[in-house]
């Protein structure tokens, strides 16, 4: 079955360009030209992925996707003008996978699009490493619902941040490079970008509270990456 996509951008012209962009993966393309318009379809619709502008009318695209992830870790790529550092940075906290900026490139649409589907399915069809998660008395991490519990409690984490604790958890006691990181939740696209990994880690740190608790999980090698520690004393058989 081909997947859909959901283009949610209020310019007509746009929506058409994707589609011919995009016909070589045949997906079944669906358009709407508000915020409102876009949750409306992907209720009904159930899109596999979403290309999601960010100034619309009624909704913006940040609102959309925030909305979005309330329901499903579907990919989400936002295609807009705006791609200053704060409205990055603000985009991938509300729940964004990956930035294009308008004007695009063909080429790098397309291969965009094809590397958060295959991201996905790997995702949805790959089976669960030797380990279901990972436990002690304060942080659970289950691998079979990719859910986070500190304290017995929910964490909320954008699927991004998800992707790199899940994949730190799975190597504890392993270095694991920046570019094994990026490559894990990124792609090959965003390999070298050490920054953003380190961005991710800040994130991912503040909302495990890590280091309150009396122990840190994720450490930190200068220069060559990072390793999550369990409390080898306090884990749950």
């Amino acid at each position: 079955m081909n997947k859909k996509l959901l283009v949610i951008d209020d310019d007509p012209e746009l929506g058409k360009l994707v589609e011919t962009v995009l016909k070589p993966l045949d997906l079944i393309i669906y358009q709407a030209y508000s915020g409102e318009d876009g949750l409306k379809q992907a209720y009904t619709i159930h899109p596999d992925i979403v290309i999601l502008d960010i100034m619309m009318p009624d909704l913006d695209g940040f609102n959309v996707c925030s909305r979005l992830r309330e329901l499903s870790s579907l990919p989400i790529l936002m295609l807009t003008a705006r791609t200053n550092a704060n409205d990055i940075l603000h985009g991938f906290n509300v729940g964004v996978d990956d930035f294009l900026r308008k004007p695009f490139n063909k080429n790098e649409l397309e291969a965009r699009i094809r590397a958060l589907l295959r991201r996905s399915n790997n995702q949805n069809n790959s089976e669960i490493s030797y380990i279901n998660g990972y436990t002690d008395p304060v942080l659970e991490i289950d691998f079979l619902s990719k859910s986070v519990k500190l304290q017995g409690k929910i964490i909320e984490l954008s699927p991004k941040e998800y992707d790199l604790l899940a994949y730190l958890a799975r190597e504890q006691g392993k270095i694991v490079s920046h570019h094994q990181l990026m490559r894990e939740a990124w792609g090959e696209l965003y390999v070298n970008d050490s920054a953003e990994t380190s961005l991710y880690i800040y994130y991912l740190r503040k909302k495990i509270k890590d280091g309150k608790h009396g122990h840190q999980y994720i450490r930190t090698l200068w220069g060559r990456g990072y390793w999550f520690a369990p409390r080898k004393d306090d884990l749950i058989p």
